[in-house]
């Protein structure tokens, strides 16, 4: 294993100090809406002049180790890391428009008029009767092939409205089976919600709602968003995987102290200046002390293997804050590394078991399908079973139906027919 090597003389705080509570914003902002983030406290104080982080190129600014090993990568793409990543929500559907979901002509062509009929919330709204004349499809084929967005990323697009964007999103959520069916009445009666909550599973509902996207294309709402990463993680030379933040980006505060700092006024402005420099050190420190805790725990992916398990709570305990602080301040931030550009909440996955992720059950899920009898592909039930043995824990068939549609893999029956087809 090669040693790790801190190349950033950032000091790192075990507790969060009153500056970092007092200017939160920096911390949970992504880098690059982090100018923004700073404005009012920039406005409000005469001594301080800031220069932008965005002056220089970007592609200066990362290694270029970052992109020369190639690590293969079964779980995501290969993407240059000496470019900006800005992928707009048609690039991102446009990329599903295929084998297995739409593997004919018909399917595709359905599947892209959903597409172009998205309205600006990520709902269909096209004229399906006018479609279905020109193209001489029924209406019921059209909408068979339009439901197949349920397994579409981001869940819950190409739905009609929100109850249905609530079902596509139900039936890929962590909901125990007890709850969904007081789900699906929930969410078809959505204006009536208080009066089912006497029911047994009301709060475990309420809860999984909570986490639903609403509108579905929420994260997409500004195409134009530029993909920033805060970390860079790579091989050196001398096979020493390194930690850097990418602070060039970082913007520059300059203290004018040329006021006259007999004046209480100009006293409190420059202390407040100085909090916000700690600030954004503060910012620097805690998330390259996470970016060292994800190479700790993370080493076997930055070597090609897979993402273990990891979750909040550990960094959280590490740390010694709330799990929902760590949450916040991961959100929105990245990492470069040979692998790609990953969001660095990719790196916490849920354990199954104390030394299973859910990542490996997939990885393993997507083998098993691969190598499955075109006569007779898996069953769910199925592919339990092989699950269960291969890892040694115990799961349900809902999960593994879950995980397949999150693959973009279609169940046993449907399979079978596009084996036939040839697809």
């Amino acid at each position: 294993m090669g040693a790790l090597r801190q190349t950033q003389g950032v000091e790192t705080k075990h507790k969060l100090s009153n500056t970092l509570r007092n200017w939160l914003p920096i911390l949970h902002s992504s880098l690059s809406d982090l100018g923004e983030a700073m404005t009012p406290f920039v406005e409000a104080n005469p001594v301080i002049e800031v220069k932008s982080g965005f002056e220089e190129d970007f592609e200066k600014k990362i290694p270029r180790k970052i992109i020369s090993r190639g690590v293969s990568n079964s779980r995501t793409e290969q993407i240059e890391a000496l470019t900006i990543q800005s992928r707009t929500l048609y690039d991102v559907l446009d990329e599903q428009i295929g084998a297995p979901l739409f593997p004919t002509p018909v399917s595709q062509r359905v599947a892209l008029y959903v597409i172009e009929n998205l309205d600006e919330y990520g709902y269909y709204d096209g004229n399906t009767e006018e479609f279905c004349q020109k193209n001489s499809i029924d209406r019921e084929t059209f909408e068979k092939i339009r439901l197949r967005f349920l397994h579409v990323e981001p869940v819950g697009i190409g739905a009609k409205n929100l109850a249905e964007s609530f079902l596509f999103q139900l039936d890929n959520s962590e909901i125990s089976d007890q709850a969904y069916s007081l789900a699906v009445k929930i969410i078809n009666d959505m204006q009536n919600i208080h009066a089912y909550s006497k029911e047994e599973c009301f709060n475990e509902v309420m809860h999984v709602l909570s986490t639903f996207k609403n509108p579905p294309n929420i994260e997409y709402q500004e195409d134009s968003a530029q993909i920033i990463p805060d970390l860079m993680i790579y091989f050196n030379d001398e096979q020493q995987i390194e930690v850097k933040l990418n602070d060039a980006y970082y913007p520059v505060i300059n203290i004018d102290t040329s006021y006259g700092v007999e004046h209480e006024f100009v006293r409190q402005k420059i202390k407040e200046a100085k909090s916000l420099v700690d600030a954004l050190d503060m910012r620097k420190a805690t998330l390259y002390k996470v970016g060292l805790m994800i190479v700790e725990y993370q080493y076997e992916f930055f070597t090609g293997g897979q993402i273990m398990p990891l979750t909040l709570k550990t960094l959280a305990d590490e740390f010694g804050h709330n799990p929902s602080t760590i949450s916040r301040a991961i959100a929105n931030k990245y990492i470069a590394c040979d692998r790609g550009v990953l969001a660095m909440k990719e790196f916490f996955t849920t354990a199954i078991d104390e030394d299973v992720s859910n990542a490996a059950i997939k990885e393993f899920l997507i083998g098993l399908i691969k190598n499955e009898s075109h006569e007779k592909p898996l069953s769910d039930m199925k592919l339990l079973a092989l699950i269960e043995e291969k890892f040694k824990v115990k799961m349900v068939r809902r999960t593994i139906a879950k995980y397949r549609k999150q693959l973009n893999i279609a169940g046993s029956s449907e399979r079978k027919k596009l084996y036939k087809l040839g697809v």
